[in-house]
């Protein structure tokens, strides 16, 4: 004979271990499911003693609220917006753009009550056989416009809307964008009105494969990075080709090592002037410098790019381009909600500007 309890029968017993539905607190409250469903989704049509009414009845028979998965099949929406990143977790919450631009993402997500789901690169990101099955409303591409992600044909074969930072530029793909090859070609200018003309340039990765070392020509050409490719392009209209030193990943650690090769080599071939594709790398270059008892900006001139917040240089000033990081992923997020709503939206190029420093005066020679 099944157990029963002291007070009641053994239907009663499994009725009271059963898993609560919107029913039985409906039941409970003496309303319509109907109208426990609005209290449970906030509608302001239900007055407040009943509303007040069925949430104690769930209170009292345990029952959490309605299950998230089948409402977001209802609604045909997931609730999520799934953003690419291009780097390890680890280098991009070091990198203070990338941590802008995700604080500009969440900013307007949350105003839509619509979660961030982080996917990062460098083995970082599900297999594809899982993203195929990932229930995303939206995807970002904040992956410094790498032109040959799978996950970017995987999702528009899944018809998953898509807005790309930076690029890649693609048919059907919404674009958030900034003038990466002009805004540097400004800087070089400034170096080249102080008077430099031998100048390096420091890349961040011009492919999947993270190599280190001097870049050739056929390399550059099938850089897979757009926004790489494009301050490559902004210091060659400037100054036509440079020596070229592409880092692993967009860490200070990079940018020392690069600085060092560059740098520590007889005065008379030495670059006067480092243009860095990043303030992070910008400030390694000067960490190599000084290590090799060289004044900045008396022996060599230093530039980055980024406008990046970096306290721990002070009182040095770097001389950089500043874009608008936060606003850039404010600008994504809109742009991936108004493809959530059926709408295509209007493409954006944000304005970069330079902001002269402490970093760059004319060369000694």
């Amino acid at each position: 004979m099944p157990p029963r309890r002291a007070n009641g029968s053994p239907s009663r017993a499994r009725a009271a271990t059963a898993r609560p539905t919107l029913a039985s607190v409906a039941s409970r409250a003496g309303v319509s499911p109907s109208t426990a469903s609005l209290v449970f989704a906030g509608s302001p049509r239900v007055a407040p003693a009943t509303r007040d009414r069925v949430l104690s009845a769930a209170a009292e028979l345990g029952y959490a609220g309605p299950d998230p998965i089948a409402a977001s099949l209802r609604r045909g929406r997931s609730g999520i917006v799934g953003t690419f990143i291009g780097e390890r977790l680890l280098y991009a919450f070091r990198d203070p753009v990338a941590v802008q631009l995700l604080d500009g993402i969440t900013e307007v997500l949350g105003s839509h009550g619509v979660g961030l789901l982080l996917l990062a690169g460098d083995g970082g990101r599900p297999p594809i056989d899982q993203l195929a099955r990932m229930p995303l409303d939206a995807a970002i591409f904040a992956t410094c416009g790498l032109e040959d992600d799978p996950a970017l044909e995987l999702l528009q074969a899944r018809g998953v809307p898509i807005v790309a930072v930076e690029g890649p530029v693609t048919e059907g793909v919404a674009l958030v964008d900034i003038d990466d090859r002009a805004g540097t070609a400004r800087v070089a200018a400034h170096l080249r009105d102080l008077g430099h003309h031998r100048v390096a340039s420091v890349a961040m990765p011009l492919r999947l494969d993270g190599t280190r070392g001097l870049v050739n020509a056929a390399r550059r050409a099938r850089a897979h990075y757009r926004d790489v490719r494009h301050r490559i392009e902004g210091v060659e209209d400037v100054f036509g080709p440079v020596p070229v030193y592409e880092t692993a990943s967009n860490a200070v650690d990079e940018g020392e090592a690069a600085g060092r090769i560059l740098l520590d080599v007889p005065a008379e071939r030495r670059p006067t002037a480092i243009v860095a594709q990043s303030d992070v790398l910008a400030a390694g270059v000067l960490q190599a410098a000084a290590g090799l008892g060289l004044r900045v900006p008396d022996d060599v001139s230093v530039v980055g790019f980024d406008g990046a917040d970096l306290p721990w240089l002070s009182p040095v000033r770097l001389t950089t381009v500043v874009q608008p990081s936060e606003a850039k992923g404010r600008a994504a997020a809109r742009a991936a909600m108004t493809l959530v709503d059926g709408q295509r939206p209007d493409d954006v190029l944000l304005p970069v500007t330079v902001r002269l420093g402490t970093t760059t005066g004319p060369p000694r020679d």
